[in-house]
């Protein structure tokens, strides 16, 4: 796979790491590049009638992006640059991975190692970003969940370190692939696992080298 157009439906908790939940629909649509590790991932929630939060969110060149805004105009936060943004961006480029895991095999720089039957280590490297994540796998030897032990959330303007899982699942064949058509992410706090992105994959459009 030399990339990836995938649209998505869902829900988002808005509430952040808030105690009390609140879920609200969303539509996106995520460009990947795997020659280069690189997405740009667009998406609309509708926060109330008329009230909508469009949320870009990109990792490319090493830099990473985070940017909500109110009706595309008003800016809820602005997270742009290197260090633990672009970290955190290359988590999700491997975590979803699964989407397009072509770009896990060994061929294509990725590096594992045996953790037990059922998990192994995998190593990006990106520029100066070198990443370490654990896959767990399934029975049938499908990606169950990916976990990294530090990411940078934004709790309260700023970022907390802490760990960070997605869960992938419904798989069927797209592309004479096995992919997972469902998943969760999740910060992983002190007190309690705290989901906030739900989704289902509604197309996914692959381009192939050669």
């Amino acid at each position: 796979v030399t990339g990836v157009i995938v649209r998505h439906t869902g829900t988002f908790n808005v509430s952040g790491l808030g105690p009390r939940e609140r879920w609200m629909p969303f539509t996106s649509e995520q460009h990947v590049l795997t020659n280069r590790p690189g997405f740009v991932w667009n998406a609309r929630m509708a926060l109330a009638p008329g009230v909508a939060v469009l949320v870009h969110d990109a990792y490319a060149g090493g830099v990473g992006t985070l940017h909500p805004a109110v009706l595309g105009l008003f800016s809820l936060t602005n997270q742009h640059g290197t260090g633990e943004i672009a970290r955190g961006e290359l988590m999700r480029y491997m975590m979803e991975a699964a989407w397009y895991p072509t770009a896990l095999l060994p061929s294509q720089g990725t590096k594992w190692d045996a953790i037990d039957g059922m998990s192994a280590d995998a190593t990006m490297q990106d520029g100066d970003i070198s990443m370490t994540m654990r896959f767990n796998f399934d029975a049938s030897g499908l990606i169950e969940s990916v976990r990294a032990e530090a990411r940078a959330a934004l709790v309260d303007g700023k970022l907390v370190m802490m760990p960070w899982e997605g869960h992938m699942s419904s798989y069927l064949e797209r592309a004479g692939m096995r992919v997972p058509l469902t998943g969760e992410a999740a910060w992983l706090t002190p007190g309690a696992r705290k989901p906030y992105w739900r989704g289902t994959i509604a197309s996914a459009i692959y381009a192939f080298s050669g």
